[in-house]
Parts: C-alpha cells; structure tokens; sequence
C-alpha cells in the first residue's frame, strides 16, 4: 500500500485527537458509553470580519458516518499505545469494544450552501455519549475548513459582480486533500471553475486553464509560442501576455488572433498576471477594441482576493475573468473559522434531559444549553432574524430573541413572517437518512441565500449585524445556569 492509500481512504475512525479516545475510553470504564448525551458544532464569530459565513462540508460529513468504523489495522496501531508507565493505553476489552461498535447517533445540520451566523448549531449529534464524543474532531476537520474556504469564494465572487471567477489555487494549498477540499468549497461559494483536475471529476466542477509563462519561454520568441499554442490548441486560446512585456504581449495576442479567425477559430482573450493590472487591463481592452476583438475576454492573476479585485473594479479596470489562487484556498488573512464543538445536555437515569452549560469569563465563550434548533424568518425582502431555541420547550407563540452578548438587545418578529427550521435529519440511530445532494444544487443554494442577506450584512467593511437570538425561555434557563453556576463557585471560594 502506497502512503497515498494508507492516507486518503476509509474508515477514518483515526481521523481524530488523541484525548476524544482517552475520554471514550473513560466513559466506556465508567460504564456510561451508552449515556444519551447531545452536541452542537457551532462558530463564535463569521470569518473575515464579515457579517455571515455559507455553510459548507456536510457531504463530507455524510461520507464520513457512512463509512464509521475501525478496521483491524486501526485497532492493531491502537495496541500499540503507551501511558507514561509505558504499560498499554488501551486495553484488548475496550479495542474489542471500539472494533464492534456501531455508530448510533441521530445527526441533524444546515444543508451546506446556507447562510449561517455566530453561535447557530451547524450540526447537532444525540446519541450514545461515547459515538458522539469520537467524532467530535473529525466534524470540526470537515466543516471549518469547507466553510472558511466557501465563506471566502462568497466575498470574491461578490467583489467580482457578476464577473467569472476561477479557482487556482491546487499549487499553492495545503496538501492534496486542502486542495481538493478548496476547490469543492469555492465552487459551492460560488467560482465558476477550478484548475484542478482532479476535483472536477472528483465533484462534477467546470475545468479552465490554457498556458503558462514556461510555454512562451521554451520558444525562441513570444509570438512563436502563441502560434505554435493556437496551432496545437485552437479552441482554447487565452494567451498569457505578460511573460516579457505586456502590451507588445496583447499585440502578438492580436496578430495570432487574426490567424485564427482565419481558420475558422476564436481567440477566447488574453491574461494579465503581473504589474498594474488596472492601468494594463485598460490598455489591452482599448487595443483588443480597435483590433475588432471585442468579445476578446481580458482574465487577470496576480494574488488577488476580494479586496484587490473590488479595488481594481473601482479603477475602472476591464477585467472581465478572475483567476483567485492563494489568497482564496489558504483563506490567506483567517486560517481557521474557530468551529467548536461542546456538549449541551445528558439524559439522565429516569429519561428527563440535563441542560450542560460551558461557563467562562469571557462571554463569548459560554455555550447554549439544551437540544437546540435554529428557526428562520423572511418576508418578501429576504432574512429578518433566526431564532435559536430549544426543542425541550420549544420555540414559542409569540415570535421574539434575545442577544446572547447583550441581553438588553431584543426583538420582537412579525408574525406575518414566514419561518422554516434549518437543522435537517442526516442521520437516524448511525443511518444515513439524508439525499446525497448535488454540488449543483447546493452552490445555488448558496446564492439565493447571499441574495436574501440586506446589503449592510453583505459588506466588506463594518457589516451590519444579522439579528441572532435566543428564544426568550432559552435565555432565561442559560442566565439562571450562569448565575447558579457562579453562585456554586462563589460558594466553594467561601468556604475555602
């Protein structure tokens, strides 16, 4: 077995920390692997300094609980794990338990593609505590990163305005799954191809590229290699200009340009990759005008993201392509969403559910109790507000949240609003229950969900804030589990 099959295969039982099997294995010694016990992956904050994100690796997920399990060799390398009395980490009974365990827990998520926000459940596990303890990591691998990646093709393509943008990025990410995984997520976020191969007969995504720099300069001369590319590749000419000067560049382009038509052929345009792209772009398309290329498409390079290209726009440049590399599959200025994953209730002995609350000193940081479900409103303009409450006392007759930051912070939501719950059923006792989902189907998702967000919420800069609250009877129980739990401590400081 090559290192590439040891890696990018199933199961991938392993595919988690080391402390997700020691507390497995201490809940299995303490007799409470079946304890019923309820999880929500969830975000603190949207990526970017932005105003939302666009949900994204639940396929990932799927495949993932699909195909759970741990196979022989897995277990084998589990053997071989020491404590630091060198003695096994775990021991042959609870391998055994591993290896004939059958993952059993209910999972319900935003379909990807969604307009999601701070603090609302993506995912949801209920099940066995033990199930739902193991894959806590390898939820939080799928989905951070295919929602980052997403989120971040969402704000290029809304830079771009309309304009096509080309996902390039295969040379520069990190690793073969990093970039498989970009390619997917930017797609869905709303890229109109990829330059890798691989992921667009891996996911069904449109394929475009023609040459590069080393082409031209294994000639004797530019316009040499743009005749020899239209020669070999005529139904695929976009000729790079910039390899030695870009305008002398566009005029080859043009005079090679010719040539074709004569064939019978299109010359598709030219790409700019280097020096000042607005100033250039500009020259080029008044060049390629006067020449008779109107439908010439100008494409541009050059480390650019959402910023750049909103910049450029504003420079009047007549780029018409976005070709968005680096910048977009490295999620170059925020390298993680900051996903988290904390447990929220426990069944206890006699059935009735236990809120489980995480407290800290900063506010951000103290979880939601319960079994929770995100409620959306819309009227005919698009998103008013989400709801996040819990299905143990339910979402109420009268429609209202509450700010979880600022509990001073409330509204009221019409009831003429239309309102639609986001969690879906996935899986059902370890079942998968959930349509496999056409990428199609969700990157259109994706931009009717952009399309409903007011334009304050869609901004680069100072995003207004989309109005996520909780459920006024879920705010009360979370404000009186953080003043019980301060009292306790109090209490405890005072006696000590």
């Amino acid at each position: 077995m090559s290192q590439l099959d040891a890696i990018y295969r199933t199961p991938l039982g392993l595919l988690t920390d080391l402390y997700q099997l020691t507390m497995a294995h201490g809940y299995w010694k303490l007799d409470r692997a079946d304890e019923q016990a309820v999880f929500h992956l969830f975000f603190r904050k949207p990526p970017f300094g932005g105003g939302y994100a666009i949900a994204a690796g639940l396929a990932r997920v799927v495949d993932l609980i699909r195909e759970f399990h741990y196979a022989p060799d897995d277990l084998a390398y589990l053997a071989t794990l020491v404590g630091n009395d060198g003695q096994p980490l775990f021991g042959p009974a609870f391998l055994k338990y591993l290896g004939e365990m059958t993952f059993a827990c209910d999972v319900d998520a935003i379909p990807e593609g969604s307009a999601v926000f701070a603090n609302e459940p993506l995912i949801r596990v209920r099940g066995p505590l033990i199930h739902a303890q193991i894959l806590e990591s390898a939820l939080l691998n799928l989905v951070n990163f295919e929602t980052l990646i997403a989120t971040k093709a969402a704000r290029v393509c809304a830079a771009a305005d309309g304009d096509d943008v080309l996902e390039f990025g295969l040379r520069r990410a990190q690793g073969i799954d990093g970039a498989l995984s970009a390619s997917r997520a930017a797609y869905l976020g709303g890229c109109a191809a990829t330059s890798n191969v691989l992921a667009g007969k891996l996911f069904g995504i449109p394929v475009r590229g023609t040459h590069a720099h080393s082409w031209v300069m294994s000639f004797t001369n530019e316009a040499e290699s743009f005749e020899a590319y239209a020669e070999a590749m005529p139904n695929n000419c976009v000729f790079l200009v910039d390899t030695y000067d870009t305008i002398a560049g566009v005029q080859n382009a043009i005079e090679v340009g010719r040539q074709l038509r004569e064939r019978g052929h299109r010359m598709v345009g030219i790409r700019l990759d280097s020096g000042d792209l607005a100033y250039l772009s500009i020259e080029a398309r008044q060049l390629l005008d006067e020449a008779g290329f109107g439908d010439a498409v100008i494409v541009a390079s050059n480390d650019l993201d959402e910023h750049l290209i909103q910049d450029l726009k504003h420079q009047g440049a007549t780029i018409a392509v976005w070709g968005v590399g680096t910048k977009l599959v490295t999620s170059y200025d925020q390298p993680a969403l900051g996903g988290v994953y904390k447990l929220s209730a426990i069944r206890k002995a006699d059935g009735a559910w236990a809120h489980r609350l995480k407290l800290s000193e900063q506010v951000i940081k103290t979880s939601i109790p319960g079994i929770l479900q995100v409620r959306r409103f819309e009227n005919g303009q698009g998103m008013i507000a989400d709801m996040i409450f819990d299905e143990l006392t339910g979402a109420g007759k009268s429609p209202a949240i509450v700010d979880p930051k600022d509990p001073t912070r409330r509204k009221k939501i019409s009831a003429n609003a239309s309102a639609r719950d986001l969690l879906v059923p996935i899986a059902r006792a370890g079942t998968i229950v959930y349509d496999d989902e056409p990428l199609e189907v969700s990157r259109q998702r994706a931009q009717q969900e952009i399309a409903k967000l007011h334009p304050g919420t869609r901004r680069f800069a100072n995003p207004h804030e989309y109005p996520v609250g909780l459920e006024p009877q879920l705010h009360k129980l979370r404000t009186r589990m953080i003043d019980d739990a301060r009292d306790q401590f109090l209490s405890l400081a005072e006696l000590e």
